[in-house]
């Protein structure tokens, strides 16, 4: 079965989405959440930054974990049905868990889905 448009864009949107949550997540949250421990006199414990960050780590963590599995189930499904090999699938399936590399990933397995199937282009 071959893949369609609706596969690939499901993936692209859950790829950007999971890619840019962890952006966010990693770049914002967790800093904010921890600079009390490094930088005290800048933010200290308790205060509207923490609590931010606190914020952003919870619930973005959260949306990231369940976003997550679904893009490793519309990754695979693309990925069986553009028979992609394991190698290829692997890092493009582990792509979410790194920041910015998601981003990458989704470029990557679109731009083969594109040229393997033209149709969908």
């Amino acid at each position: 079965m071959n893949p369609t448009r609706a596969d690939l864009l499901r993936y692209r949107v859950l790829a950007n989405v999971v890619g840019v949550l962890l952006v966010v997540l990693i770049l914002i949250g967790v800093p904010l959440k921890y600079a009390h421990a490094i930088w005290p006199a800048v933010l200290p414990v308790g205060s509207n930054g923490q609590a931010i960050g606190e914020a952003i780590t919870t619930y973005l963590g959260i949306a990231h974990g369940w976003l997550y599995m679904g893009f490793l189930f519309t990754a695979f499904l693309l990925g069986r049905r553009a028979r992609w090999e394991m190698p290829f699938l692997l890092v493009t399936l582990a792509s979410g868990t790194v920041p910015l590399l998601s981003f990458w990933s989704e470029h990557r397995a679109t731009q083969r889905v594109r040229r393997d199937y033209p149709d969908l282009a």
